[in-house]
């Protein structure tokens, strides 16, 4: 049984307030990956092209919120409340760094053209992996529903709000 209409997030409103931190290192994706995060609500986007010196270091640790958008001194966000990872960044896995996210329980899903989906599922379980080329709202509400939150229709079914093309 669903539960009642009043309980779900108009699409709009399903990433709002959250400081969203993107792994992608293709500039154009990252570009409008961070700009439907904008637009589905979202406070905050950092984006990161590459792992140089982000070991996992601050993930998930207390910081200054969303509007501060605190940085430690390698320019990393100290506090974000959810990830979009790519599963290799300018050659390099991410895997480490994802799987630092899942220990300490940070909301992420992963969004990639490379696909070991049997790999994902045992080492990651429960977490989403959205494959490109994704559409937009596939991608929206799967991390809305990482973190929690209820969407207004299951994913991949019509929607009356234009979303853009599918994302390459």
């Amino acid at each position: 049984m669903l539960p009642p209409m009043e309980c779900f997030l108009h699409v709009s409103q399903l990433l709002d307030g959250l400081h969203i931190l993107v792994l992608e290192d293709e500039f154009l994706i990252a570009m409008d990956v961070e700009q439907l995060c904008r637009d589905y609500g979202a406070r905050e986007v950092t984006i990161l092209r590459s792992l140089a010196g982000a070991d996992g270091a601050g993930i998930g640790e207390a910081g200054a919120g969303v509007d501060g958008a605190e940085m430690d001194g390698r320019g990393l966000p100290i506090r974000f409340d959810a990830a979009i990872v790519d599963l290799m960044l300018d050659g390099v896995s991410t895997l480490d760094f994802a799987k630092t996210l899942f220990e300490r329980k940070v909301p992420f899903i992963f969004a990639s053209g490379y696909c070991d989906v049997a790999e994902i599922e045992a080492g990651f379980p429960g977490v989403a992996m959205i494959t490109k080329p994704y559409s937009g709202i596939d991608l929206i509400q799967a991390l809305a529903a990482s973190c929690g939150r209820p969407v207004e229709r299951p994913m991949g079914q019509p929607t009356d709000q234009v979303v853009g093309d599918p994302i390459t």
